[in-house]
């Protein structure tokens, strides 16, 4: 019976999601029978675009594991009927790897396409049958709701026992990664559309968190005609700041600037002695981070006289904390005149470490002071920034990164940062011909400072003007939440807010994000919040504190 009911469920979300997204756009099913057209599909798009297989894939259900990278990775979503194709593109340099994608087409289709963004250095080949970024768990996947879904692993594959980063000494697997890999594989997807529905998409979107949310920003800025809405979740727009304000971070914890998880608790608990009422509501929740983080001094749990342990913090360990928290000034400017990398914000120190959710045992500290060469143990940030520093900046793997003077490698930063740094706030093209942009910030995220991202916003609305700014982009910033969706209120539907401000011309004021148990089928909500539009957040009124309708957005 319980089955019986979680299918009807299953059911019935699937019929509501496949007429929300049928009215407006051009269905099809595919050309003949769809077993025949599928295996048709690998016949070759073009000379440098080859077909691996093409299969029908049978309805699957929904499943929850019961253990995952991150809360939205534990759920793997009831997907239809659909032809799987698996191809690769050939490189010019023999020496570089292929670009591998996937690419899903459902046999109803509702004239749409998802492209679906990557993750960290990439390196895997994204599936694109997985939730998107921030996506509501119970809800109909992309696929069940009609749209074509695909992805790439960007040009390189990432091999047990090898830092990531090993691609970037090829110069051809680089440029992959850093744009050429989204915009060929985009294209060869509209190929195979046109073939098996006998249309290219109606529509075309983009979806994509932290390096896939800078995927999408950099589509919006150097494909301006390919996308007609695009999502980026925590982007890391300004990548070489980021890699080297990373590695800084790391290198302040050297010794005695390492802090302890037992300290982690004792600053987080600090944090919200300072600020957690600011908001008119005692919830151990900080919902104004910004102005937290002007209010809350590390100093305020430094070790007096004589004292020592775990309840306190020592000079060392203050000046790395002022460290992660204050400004990355580079000697000369990079990629669109930037020669900085803000400083990460304050609350969610203590989140849970789990691969890559959580505060700063996650991202910043790990569970070992950095290592040379960097350790499983150690923080990610340490990983990424001194692997990058190895092999993208310095191009040297043995190099001694405390050495290291971004000085010595200029030319090399300004060729990374013309790549890689999706900084451009000139958007006039992405706008002018109809394109949507939805930027979310997590204010509680170690992996990237929010700081950058809202900078990038408030850049394009200097450069065009707010009312330009207002008629095609959106900028949301979600309190509490860390990288990947953990620590408060972070799941929304931004893939109907897109559909409808792109196809209905239904703008998006303050929306809600929820917190939900993964727990399948109900994934119940356990908390909401408001999402505010940037620079408002959340202010207690009255009410539940647990119910979005309890807050109002207000700067």
């Amino acid at each position: 019976m319980q089955r019986l009911r979680f299918q009807m469920i299953q059911l019935a979300l699937l019929i509501a999601a496949t007429s929300l997204f049928a009215a407006d756009a051009t269905a099809a099913k595919m050309v003949g029978d769809p077993a025949a057209t599928c295996s048709d599909l690998i016949r070759p798009v073009d000379n440098a675009v080859r077909i691996d297989s093409a299969t029908m894939v049978a309805p699957s259900p929904l499943a929850v594991a019961e253990r995952a990278p991150t809360p939205a990775a534990r759920v793997t979503p009831a997907n239809p009927e659909f032809c799987k194709v698996l191809g690769q593109i050939a490189p010019a340099d023999p020496k570089a790897p292929p670009i591998k994608f996937q690419v899903n087409l459902p046999v109803e289709w509702n004239g749409r396409s998802l492209q679906y963004g990557g993750g960290g250095f990439n390196g895997v080949l994204i599936t694109g049958l997985a939730l998107p970024p921030a996506y509501p768990f119970g809800a109909p996947s992309p696929l069940a709701r009609g749209f074509v879904t695909y992805g790439t692993d960007s040009g390189h594959e990432t091999k047990p026992g090898e830092p990531p980063q090993t691609f970037a000494l090829n110069d051809e697997a680089f440029e992959n990664f850093a744009h050429l890999s989204y915009k060929r594989v985009r294209d060869a997807a509209v190929a195979l559309m046109l073939r098996a529905y006998g249309n290219p998409p109606a529509k075309l979107y983009f979806m994509g968190s932290s390096e896939g949310g800078r995927e999408g920003l950099t589509m919006a800025q150097r494909y301006p005609d390919d996308f007609d809405g695009i999502f980026a979740r925590v982007p890391v727009i300004n990548w070489v700041g980021l890699q080297h304000a990373g590695t800084r971070s790391g290198l302040a914890t050297m010794g005695e600037g390492w802090i302890r998880p037992a300290q982690v608790e004792l600053v987080a608990k600090a944090v919200l002695a300072a600020c957690d009422k600011a908001d008119g509501a005692e919830d151990s929740l900080v919902l104004d981070p910004v102005g937290c983080k002007a209010k809350f001094q590390p100093e305020s749990v430094r070790c007096a006289a004589g004292q020592s342990g775990d309840q306190c913090l020592t000079e060392a360990q203050i000046a790395a904390i002022r460290t992660l928290h204050s400004t990355y000034k580079f000697s000369f400017p990079l990629e669109n005149g930037l020669d900085d990398y803000p400083g990460w914000g304050v609350s969610g120190e203590n989140i849970p470490a789990f691969g890559p959710t959580g505060g700063w045992v996650a991202w910043w500290l790990g569970k070992a002071a950095p290592a040379q060469p960097p350790l499983p143990q150690n923080g990610i940030a340490w990983i990424y920034g001194a692997g990058g520093i190895q092999y993208v900046f310095a191009r040297d793997p043995k190099l001694d990164v405390t050495t290291y003077r971004p000085e010595d490698h200029r030319e090399r930063l300004l060729q990374v940062s013309r790549l890689m740094d999706s900084t451009n706030p000139d958007l006039s093209r992405f706008a002018a011909r109809g394109g949507k942009l939805v930027i979310l910030e997590n204010m509680a995220d170690y992996a990237q400072s929010p700081y950058a991202g809202i900078r990038y916003f408030e850049n394009v609305q200097r450069t065009l003007g707010r009312d330009k700014t207002a008629a095609f982009a959106r900028l949301y910033t979600a309190p509490g939440v860390d990288h990947v969706g953990s620590g408060a209120p972070a799941n929304v539907d931004m893939l109907t807010v897109l559909v409808d401000w792109v196809e209905n011309g239904k703008a998006p004021g303050d929306l809600e994000v929820i917190e939900q148990k993964v727990e399948a089928p109900a994934f119940e909500t356990t908390r909401a919040l408001p999402l505010c539009q940037w620079p408002a957040w959340p202010h207690y009124k009255s009410g539940p504190m647990n119910r979005a309708a309890s807050f109002a957005c207000a700067p």
